[in-house]
């Protein structure tokens, strides 16, 4: 798995093809010790409450939920990325690529480096905002580290497996950076394979507004607040 080189540790070929689902492993791990994962119909499901009030749930969901007619755009995405072949660059993605925001893997962990200006986080923060999340890893992004952990483990799943997740999240948060008010949020995240013109990996997030919740445990009235403007103009 490790090899010596200049009295520096560094992984085998062998240890290269164990790291995606070694992170994996890690991700998972971070989550289950705290108690918060547990399984609903074959299906991940992840919540972390605070004694503040702010918590948050999310439960992968059945790709079929994809075709349900909730989101267009989240259709459009997926559509877009068999039409390009996984392929971030590709013509056939170009017109649903301002909805979207793209990551890359890093030694700091998941770095934002592409925000939509369509895209839904936008729409959340507004534009101004929305750009300051460039170059951001995700523990630095506005819900801090916990918000890292619950989001580490899915983007490690579709990077070993190379195929898409479909997730749903409810949370609250402000919509300011500095802080202010929590707001209630429900979304659709659609998380997709996909790879540089290098051939490195990157990793494709298309989020639209939820019109219905569907996490086991949870009714429409988390809902309740959430601003009517939060969604994307596809």
């Amino acid at each position: 798995m490790f090899e010596v080189d200049e009295r520096r540790y560094k992984l085998t070929q062998r240890g290269e093809e164990a790291l995606p689902e070694a992170r994996e492993f890690l991700a998972r791990g971070k989550v289950w010790i705290k108690g918060n994962t547990r399984s609903t119909g074959g299906l991940l499901r992840l919540s972390h409450e605070t004694p503040n009030g702010w918590n948050f749930y999310q439960q992968q969901r059945p790709l079929t939920q994809i075709w349900d007619g909730e989101s267009e755009m989240i259709k459009e995405a997926f559509s877009a990325w068999v039409q390009s072949e996984g392929r971030l660059e590709h013509e056939n993605f170009q017109q649903i690529r301002p909805y979207v925001l793209v990551y890359r893997d890093s030694p700091s962990g998941w770095i934002c480096i592409e925000v939509g200006q369509e895209s839904f986080y936008t729409s959340w923060w507004g534009w101004e905002n929305a750009r300051s999340s460039i170059g951001r890893p995700l523990g630095n992004f506005p819900g801090g580290p916990e918000f890292e952990a619950m989001l580490d483990f899915p983007f490690r799943e579709v990077q070993a497996n190379g195929g898409v997740r479909l997730d749903e999240v409810v949370t609250q948060m402000p919509r300011n950076t500095a802080g202010g008010e929590l707001i209630p949020l429900a979304y659709k995240r659609l998380l997709m394979a996909s790879r540089f013109p290098d051939g490195s990996f990157a990793l494709i997030s298309a989020v639209d507004r939820s019109r219905h919740v569907t996490i086991s445990g949870l009714d429409q009235d988390v809902m309740v607040g959430m601003p009517e403007d939060a969604i994307v103009g596809f």
